[in-house]
């Protein structure tokens, strides 16, 4: 797993998106406890494992910024040459080595996110699956959970629904009741998510509600693997949006995706902010307000500026072909915003 140039040669695998469904955690992790019954010498404290966890919340703010291309080589020479080997040490007890493989897993879920912003999803999926592995050794049901929905989300942005209802179904069965109610929230969506991509209405409209229900739950802190992803209100909204969008219902969607805008503190996820901002200009488009449209992707191309991402390059490219058409068309602010696009491509190159 951890052969960087395999990885990186990896094709995603439509039949691999299932594979947590029947991962053996209690044989795997048989196997960690038998080979860590010999090691002695190295003790890993709780004081490294909170520097591995602050040096990834620094890597995790600056992807957010700079995208999935920003640092990715260092990251992954972290994760493999210091933070793996740190997982064969012994550790002063069984909370600490927990605590060791949750931050593994979290960091090794940033570099399959940010390969999945390069569009390289095979090594994305790779590592995704690792993080998988690394967090069912510290929470199998919640942190566990949590990396079966990035699977999820992965297939359903690649357009492969096949797993993803029953993955993201066994993901909240998991995790419900022994995860806080907003985390529960981000797993709903991702079921709404999957049921809205193959047609099933009334279960993503059911899963939408509930989690709007769990997400006016704020009793119980947000786990850092899940608060990783943003604010929890605005990523809810923003994947509600998307489920709206499949469902063809484009006013909700356009209300949904205003939230999520409000929803984060200006100045920061500026990658996330401009993709959703494309995303409202789609929905808008979709209700032939098309200068209202246009006027928001201008926006969002402020947004994308410096930030090394595939979604980016892809979502630019479709606003430039649209805005080509548009200015045919005589839509005002049209002509402009291709070329605006086109340059930022060219500057991107």
């Amino acid at each position: 797993m951890l052969r960087r140039r395999e990885l990186l040669n990896a094709a995603f695998a439509t039949a691999a998106v299932g594979l947590p469904l029947a991962y053996d955690h209690e044989a795997v992790a048989a196997t960690f406890e038998a080979a860590a019954a010999g090691i002695g010498g190295t003790v890993v404290g709780a004081e490294e494992v909170a520097v591995v966890r602050r040096l990834t919340e620094g890597f995790r703010s600056a992807d957010d910024k700079l995208g999935g291309g920003h640092g990715l080589t260092t990251v992954t020479a972290y994760l493999t040459d210091t933070v793996t080997p740190m997982l064969r040490a012994r550790f002063p007890s069984g909370a600490v080595r927990r605590d060791a493989f949750g931050a593994a897993a979290q960091l090794a879920c940033l570099v399959g996110w940010k390969h999945h912003d390069l569009g390289r999803e095979g090594a994305a999926q790779q590592y995704y699956l690792l993080g998988y592995q690394l967090a069912c050794e510290s929470d199998p049901a919640g942190h566990g959970a949590w990396l079966m929905r990035a699977m999820t989300h992965q297939a359903l942005d690649l357009g492969h629904p096949g797993s993803c209802a029953q993955l993201a179904e066994e993901a909240l069965r998991r995790a419900s009741g022994k995860v806080d109610r907003q985390t529960e929230a981000l797993l709903l969506v991702t079921c709404a998510r999957a049921y809205g991509s193959v047609g099933e209405r009334a279960k993503a409209a059911g899963a939408l509600v509930a989690a709007e229900d769990a997400l006016s739950d704020t009793r119980d802190p947000v786990p850092s693997y899940a608060a990783a992803s943003g604010p929890v209100a605005a990523t809810v909204a923003s994947h509600t949006g998307r489920t709206l969008t499949a469902m063809k219902d484009y006013a909700a969607a356009e209300r949904h995706y205003r939230t999520a805008m409000l929803a984060r503190t200006p100045g920061t996820y500026q990658r996330g902010h401009a993709l959703t901002m494309v995303n409202l200009g789609k929905s808008v488009a979709a209700q032939h307000r098309h200068e209202e449209a246009v006027g928001l992707w201008n926006r969002s191309l402020d947004f994308m500026d410096g930030v090394v991402s595939d979604r980016g390059r892809k979502e630019i490219r479709a606003i430039r072909t649209t805005a080509a058409g548009y200015g045919r068309r005589g839509v005002p602010g049209a002509a402009n915003l291709a070329v605006r696009a086109t340059e930022l491509l060219r500057a991107q190159a």
